[in-house]
């Protein structure tokens, strides 16, 4: 894939499954053995595979009923996309056994593409 087309897979994810809770593009979209690292929160384990991904994100859109995310920036180098996006949406139920905080979050994601899925990605958080 060149690097316009990681970067426009990208914005798929997150407009399709992530914004719009479109799971059914997640095989299109994301490897199998898809493994996404959860460094935002130390004590929850990675999501590991897509259908642990597929209820992570009905979980996840569950404890933020009104989420929605703008993508801000974007790099793409070789087979790696930096997504930087805001994410609007209140921390309203559990998530992954997290009780709700009510704030609202801004994430970052790093993802790793192969065979025009994406295979590897690391998740930062920050909330205000």
């Amino acid at each position: 894939m060149t690097l316009e087309e990681n970067k426009a897979l990208a914005r798929r994810a997150i407009d399709e499954i992530w914004s719009k809770g479109n799971l059914a593009v997640g095989p299109d979209i994301y490897s199998p053995n898809f493994v996404s690292h959860q460094h935002s929160h130390p004590d929850i384990g990675d999501v590991r595979g897509l259908s642990a991904l597929i209820e992570f994100v009905r979980e996840f859109r569950e404890a933020f009923p009104d989420f929605h995310d703008t993508i801000d920036d974007q790099v793409a180098e070789g087979d790696k996309v930096v997504t930087r996006f805001t994410s609007t949406g209140t921390h309203r139920g559990t998530l992954m056994g997290l009780q709700p905080t009510n704030k609202r979050a801004c994430w970052m994601r790093i993802q790793r593409n192969a065979c025009d899925r994406f295979l590897h990605e690391i998740l930062f958080c920050r909330s205000d």
